[in-house]
């Protein structure tokens, strides 16, 4: 994996992610935001990332503001297992699109919580959780680098296009896998670059914030699972988000004993 961000690289790489989608939320509280709109964050028009990666049946069942503010890459919760009765959680969860999928997948008996570190985030999903009225969900402040829950408490740990914004991706792993209960798992949607390129490469085909220039290889991703405990990786590409890297799903377990 890369070299293990200083302090000072954690804080500014925050700063800029966070400011971000503090904005993507202004837009969606305002239904102001569209590519049509300036500097505006959100791109509704880019089927790379956003609300077209979900089917509009799946679309429909929610509220509008959390289908909006919805900027990953993919659709974990078409790949994650999920049971009636398990607790999932949501690593950097924004307006709450997959948290609310994910209520409906474990069932009134299910647990579902919802971690993200922008204030702006976390009210836009509160209000969206109000509107759809699920009630086996709980939104949390927090950074994904140290989750706000106990050792051996969640069943499922999903995520779209977050992991990739984290400054020290080894300890979110590691953090993943002491939330996990054992014979847990990950169901990730994730931006992944090929092996052969480097740091500086990715850089240059997008910033950090926009979910490209900190981007793993698919070998630093599986070697930093590994490192951190989980067995069966896998990573599975899907499409094409910049020259040679992709948008992908991304599968491990945590062993039962």
């Amino acid at each position: 994996m890369s070299d293990v961000a200083t302090p000072a690289d954690v804080d500014g790489i925050r700063e800029a992610v966070r400011d971000r989608y503090a904005r993507a939320a202004g837009e969606v509280s305002d239904r102001a935001g569209s590519s049509c709109c300036g500097d505006s964050v959100l791109d509704v028009n880019d089927i790379r990332f956003g609300r077209e990666l979900y089917d509009a049946s799946t679309r429909s069942e929610l509220p509008d503001a959390a289908v909006l503010a919805s900027l990953g890459c993919g659709n974990p919760i078409a790949v994650a297992d999920m049971d009636e009765g398990e607790t999932v959680l949501d690593l950097g969860s924004g307006g709450g699109i997959d948290v609310f999928l994910s209520a409906g997948r474990v069932g009134p008996t299910g647990k579902v919580y919802g971690l993200d570190m922008t204030d702006e985030m976390l009210a836009l999903a509160k209000r969206n959780q109000e509107e759809a009225e699920v009630s086996n969900v709980e939104f949390l402040k927090g950074y994904m680098e140290d989750i706000p829950l106990p050792s051996d408490s969640v069943d499922v740990v999903i995520s779209n296009c977050v992991l990739n914004l984290s400054a020290d991706k080894g300890k979110v792993f590691v953090e993943m896998h002491r939330v996990l209960k054992p014979g847990g798992r990950i169901g990730v949607s994730d931006v992944v670059a090929s092996d052969e390129l480097s740091a500086e490469q990715r850089l240059e085909r997008g910033d950090f914030a926009g979910c490209i220039a900190g981007a793993l290889s698919f070998r630093e991703y599986e070697d930093g699972l590994s490192a951190a405990g989980f067995k069966d990786v896998s990573i599975t590409p899907t499409h094409d988000v910049a020259d040679r890297m992709y948008a992908a799903i991304v599968k491990a377990t945590k062993p039962s004993s």
